[in-house]
């Protein structure tokens, strides 16, 4: 499991005095992201070793399922609508794009002893 302190918090965005210390706490939190979506996309992976089928892999109404979880989540912490929608879309598709592929890796045939 993940614990997402690898880069030691200085500044909150009320402490921070200097751009410097802003561009700490973004370049922190971007390799925060990077954990996590690593971690996030090892998911997709099971995602790809579960589904039977090829077709499963492409979900509209998990697709919209998500959406909708992340936008619940943006009110509880002052995420901007404007920005989480097209990037949880944005995620979704390359998601989903690294499943089909992960997929088709897992489920091509063995062609080594034809």
């Amino acid at each position: 499991m993940t614990s997402y302190t690898s880069v030691p918090r200085k500044h909150t965005a009320e402490t921070a005095q200097t751009m410097s210390d802003v561009r700490y706490e973004v370049d922190r939190l971007d390799r925060i992201l990077v954990e996590i979506l690593a971690e996030r996309q090892t998911f997709m992976d099971a995602a790809a070793r579960i589904k039977p089928k090829r077709e499963a892999v492409r979900d509209e109404p998990r697709i919209e399922q998500v959406v909708s979880n992340v936008l619940e989540a943006c009110k509880e912490y002052g995420l901007a609508p404007e920005i989480a929608e097209p990037v949880w879309r944005l995620l979704i598709e390359q998601s989903i794009a690294y499943e089909f592929n992960s997929y088709d890796n897992l489920k091509k045939p063995d062609t080594r002893n034809s």
